[in-house]
């Protein structure tokens, strides 16, 4: 056995390459980025890559190399039913409604006349979504008829850049007020109001669709749950000061008590579904107290889950103390399916 890995420092690859090195599996560490990615994969019969929603590369080919190399018959991480719908919120949104998922109501029109035939007929607010983009970004409420109808107008017209400049400030001066950032940081943030990152410049506008959600009112927080095979294990992050938003506020609380367990279920069930290698569901709760949706994703930020999340739950609900590493529930669940000892 060979584990081909694309390491990139602070991601999911850090505890592959250690797992490999504890348990004495050769591995081999590979650039996807090479043009002989194929070539050196070779003699592989896993490949593993954490790729990211923030690198316009990984975004442009990350999924079809993916799906390719399992063609050649070597298991992968994220494979096609945990990839597919990555950074893809209108993906996600006709996922969680094939499968008959407890989702927040998405709205999506590929013409301008049919937004704008929906829009007036519509009550506010609503939310905004662009299909990519974490942490939040691309993210707005919309209060009025008359904002929706601007978006729209946008949305089939110049288009939307991936990287929204104020936004991004807001955000960063928060995390300054709360200490997350110091000034240094804050101030070089200013730089993107003139400077786009590299992502929005080379990736392109957003255009020819447009996305709305319902905006489910009165939440404080929100609840993430992430399924790793037969396990799971969740946070509850706290809505941002002035905001609706949770995701990306840093403000996290771990506690198994704080984790509504109907979300945990509803994650496992799920997931029985999709069949994804690893997922990350964010739920809300509407004004019947029902647990829905929002989104989903295979990857997440690993500060705010190492060594913080107390225990996880097994797939039958029960409760298991301490610490773990889900990197490590990736690499050997994989390397499990290889040895043809099905996990589901």
């Amino acid at each position: 056995m060979k584990v081909g890995i694309c390491h990139k420092q602070g991601s999911f690859s850090d505890t592959w390459i250690k797992y490999c090195q504890e348990h004495g599996i050769p591995y081999q560490l590979v650039d996807a980025y090479r043009y002989d990615i194929i070539d050196q994969l070779k003699g592989c019969n896993v490949f593993m890559w954490h790729f990211a929603h923030h690198d316009y590369r990984d975004m442009l080919m990350a999924r079809p190399l993916l799906n390719a190399v399992e063609k050649m018959g070597i298991r992968v991480f994220p494979d096609y039913e945990t990839n597919w719908h990555f950074d893809d919120k209108i993906g996600e949104q006709y996922l969680l409604e094939a499968i008959g998922a407890p989702v927040v109501p998405g709205y999506v029109f590929y013409t301008l006349r049919e937004a704008l035939e929906w829009i007036d007929k519509s009550g506010f607010p609503k939310v905004f979504k662009l299909r990519g983009g974490a942490g939040a970004a691309n993210v707005r409420l919309v209060k009025s008829r008359s904002e929706a109808r601007r978006l729209a107008r946008v949305a089939f017209g110049r288009g939307f850049s991936q990287f929204d400049r104020w936004g991004y400030l807001k955000d960063r001066y928060l995390k300054w007020k709360d200490g997350k950032i110091d000034l240094f940081h804050l101030l070089k943030s200013c730089g993107h109001l003139l400077v786009p990152t590299e992502y929005a410049r080379l990736h392109g506008r957003e255009k020819g669709y447009v996305y709305f959600q319902e905006f489910i009112p009165d939440n404080a927080f929100d609840i993430r749950i992430i399924v790793c095979g037969k396990r799971a294990f969740g946070i509850k992050r706290l809505v941002r000061e002035n905001d609706f938003r949770a995701s990306g506020s840093g403000h996290i609380l771990y506690a198994r008590e704080e984790i509504d367990e109907r979300c945990v279920r509803i994650a496992f069930d799920v997931n029985r579904k999709v069949r994804a290698q690893s997922l990350a569901l964010d739920f809300v709760f509407d004004t019947g107290n029902h647990p829905l949706v929002v989104e989903l994703s295979y990857g997440y930020a690993l500060a705010g889950y190492k060594d913080k999340c107390p225990g996880f739950w097994d797939e039958n609900l029960e409760w298991h103390d301490g610490f773990f590493d889900p990197q490590k529930w990736q690499i050997e669940d994989l390397i499990k399916k290889l040895e043809r000892k099905c996990i589901f």
